[in-house]
């Protein structure tokens, strides 16, 4: 049984979400689809490749990932599908697996075939890849292959001697606002330094935390999530409403001796 895992900017009204279900039950009926978000603000691809490039790896060899976000980029779009350490993977060719895989990325993709009046009924070309693959059917037997794909670059922190400036790049439900700064550059740059976070016009946080309840309730502090990225939360409260902290808000971490 085929697990196929869903990513998309669908929201849950309307239609569209169930059609496309439906449409992948009938070219693969033993499939499991697991819903990873479909709450994806619509046509942001950055926020759907950080969610969908921090749950992928948590499923077994053989899955079968779909993400659908921002599908017709232009008035001739791609569609592709890719192979990667045991996963498959299908998406527009929008920037989505530039982004996904900013390092190590699949050394080929195969472009899906599909016909002009197929172009509104984007769940008959995303069924047949998802059937084909379920069956254990060769992936290059999907269409042409190709190396190349659409690139989408984003923010990076910029570094100095003793100084790191980084940006919020998601806030979750929680509302931690989590950032581009991972522990790897926090422990090179710092190397054991005390530092300040300084975001906004709060007060610096001087602390790393391992865990949100290192403070009182109410008590604003950071910590690196699972994804070890740095995080800005407040212990069982708010962090990105009562701190005024928002997706591509600056934040810069400062070390001392």
């Amino acid at each position: 049984m085929a697990i196929v895992t869903l990513t998309t900017d669908f929201g849950d009204k309307g239609f569209d979400l169930p059609k496309l279900k439906g449409a992948l039950l009938a070219a693969a009926p033993s499939a499991q689809l697991i819903d990873l978000t479909h709450q994806v603000s619509n046509y942001d691809i950055v926020q759907a490749a950080f969610l969908f490039r921090n749950a992928w790896q948590s499923f077994p060899k053989g899955t079968l990932h779909l993400i659908s976000v921002n599908d017709y980029p232009s008035g001739t779009p791609r569609f592709l599908a890719a192979a990667y350490r045991g996963h498959y993977f299908i998406a527009p060719d929008n920037g989505l697996f530039s982004l996904i895989f900013p390092e190590d990325a699949p050394y080929q993709y195969h472009l899906l075939d599909y016909a002009p009046e197929e172009l509104m009924s984007l769940e008959r070309i995303y069924a047949r890849a998802v059937g084909h693959l379920a069956q254990g059917r060769p992936l290059i037997e999907l269409g042409a292959a190709t190396t190349e794909v659409m690139q989408r670059i984003t923010l990076q922190p910029v570094i100095g001697p003793s100084q790191i400036r980084g940006s919020v790049i998601f806030v979750d439900s929680f509302d931690n606002a989590i950032t581009n700064i991972n522990r790897s550059l926090f422990e090179q740059v710092g190397a054991d330094r005390s530092f300040a976070l300084y975001f906004k016009r709060n007060d610096p946080i001087r602390t790393l935390c391992r865990q949100y309840h290192e403070v009182e309730i109410g008590e604003p502090l950071c910590l690196f999530n699972s994804s070890d990225l740095l995080e800005i939360a407040i212990n069982m409260g708010k962090a990105s409403s009562l701190l005024g902290i928002n997706v591509e808000d600056t934040v810069q971490i400062e070390f001392r001796s």
